[in-house]
Parts: structure tokens; sequence; C-alpha cells
């Protein structure tokens, strides 16, 4: 890629000095680096501020271009933007980020509670979403709330580790998600692990995630909707289930 996605190394890092590449689209920014994570999986793009001679732009959520070779920074406005060469400041808007890093975490420690098909996902703020095909089956919230936190509470290690195309190819089941396969042709997959050795939980995502399970706080199960006669949604939703 054209733009080196600083978060996959360190999801904590909320700013860098970066090259302006160039401008796509009307106000499209292309760093050669960034710390703005590109919507994707499910989890939306991050957002944040440049700060440069003319002043700051505010970022809205950041994307990939159309040939997803470089991630875009959409400045916020119609002023002048900055002009390709210039060394710029990004800054990350981080309780923003951090939020959906502590979602995010928590989505995969749901697909260890529920291990069935995902076929949809969404990260949010304050509410998460996933679909499970779940035949004739009824979830109970207070049971998958239970079990959600005691994976929580018990602080596991979280961490990535990257391994090949063909040593993925060797391990199918480590693909969770029925609709989505990760990204290939770059010649390695990111892997994030949960747990000693990856023991809680193991798969492919291109997320951000905290350092431990215990850094996500309190989340329940709001809500389990019917979607279809095998779909179940399940709603995370942070802090303590309602008494």
């Amino acid at each position: 890629m054209d733009t080196r996605q600083l978060y996959q190394d360190d999801a904590y890092l909320t700013a860098t000095e970066a090259i302006l590449l160039r401008i796509e689209g009307a106000r499209g920014l292309v760093f050669d680096r960034t710390v703005f994570f590109a919507a994707g999986g499910g989890q939306p793009g991050d957002t944040g501020r440049i700060i440069w001679p003319g002043g700051a732009l505010r970022v809205a959520e950041s994307v990939y271009g159309a040939d997803r070779s470089a991630i875009l920074a959409p400045a916020e406005g119609d002023g002048p933007l900055p002009a390709p060469g210039e060394t710029l400041r990004l800054e990350l808007d981080w309780a923003r980020r951090h939020k959906l890093m502590r979602m995010h975490t928590a989505c995969h420690l749901l697909s260890v509670v529920c291990p069935f098909p995902v076929t949809g996902a969404a990260v949010g703020e304050e509410e998460s979403r996933i679909d499970f095909d779940i035949p004739e089956a009824e979830a109970d919230k207070a049971a998958v709330t239970e079990r959600l936190m005691a994976l929580v509470t018990a602080d596991h290690p979280v961490f990535t580790r990257w391994i090949t195309d063909a040593e993925l190819d060797a391990n199918p089941g480590l693909v969770e998600s029925a609709n989505v396969r990760p990204p290939r042709g770059s010649g390695r997959i990111r892997l994030v692990c949960i747990g000693t050795d990856g023991a809680i939980d193991t798969q492919p995502c291109g997320g951000t995630h905290v350092r431990s399970t215990g850094e996500i706080g309190d989340v329940h199960i709001g809500k389990i909707e019917k979607k279809g006669k095998s779909n179940r949604r399940f709603r995370i939703r942070f802090g303590r289930a309602p008494a």
C-alpha cells in the first residue's frame, strides 16, 4: 500500500508526522503513513485532525481509496488544503477510537461465547451488533452476558501476529465470518489473538483492539433479535445490564 498503517502495529499511537502524497477526489488526503484506521470489517473509520501551517483540518471517517492502495483522510469543510510534499501532523480522536477498540474486542469475545458462523457485524461507540447463524436456537441474554463478562474480568492478553496465506489455507477454521474473507494479495494475514498463545480466540482481523480484555470494562447484551429462521442479532452495549 501507498499508506503505511501504523495502527496495525500499535493501536495506541495517537499522532504521527506524515508526508502528504496526493489528494484524491475533492478533499481526500493521502499520506505515506497514518494513525487513522480506514473503515472496514464492520469497524468505522477514525476521525481526528491534521495540523499544518494553514491551521487545523478536521478529518471525517477515514476510508480506503477506490483501488484500496491508499487510505484517505477526508478533510471536512471547503477551505484551502496543504500541498503534496508537505509534512503534516496527524492527530487521532483518541476518546472515540478507544471506545471502538473496546467494543471491537468485546465482539471477538462474543464470538467465543456464541461459537456460530458470523453473518454480519457492526462496531459502534456505544452499541455494536453481531449476527449469528444459530439454527433453531433461543438465546438467553443474561446467560450470554454472564459468560461474556467472565472473559472480560479474567483480563486475558490480546495481541496480534501474522501468518502466510498458505497457513490460513491450512487452517480454514480460523475464519469465523460466513460472508467476509480476509484480504489476500500481500502474502500475509493479520491475526488477533486472545489469551495465552491465543487459546481463547484466534481469528483474522485488521481492526484495532485493546491490550487485554479487562480494559473493555462492563458490557452486556442489550437485546437479541430474530432476523430470520436461523439468524439472531446480538446487540452489545457498554455498562452493566439493567436490573
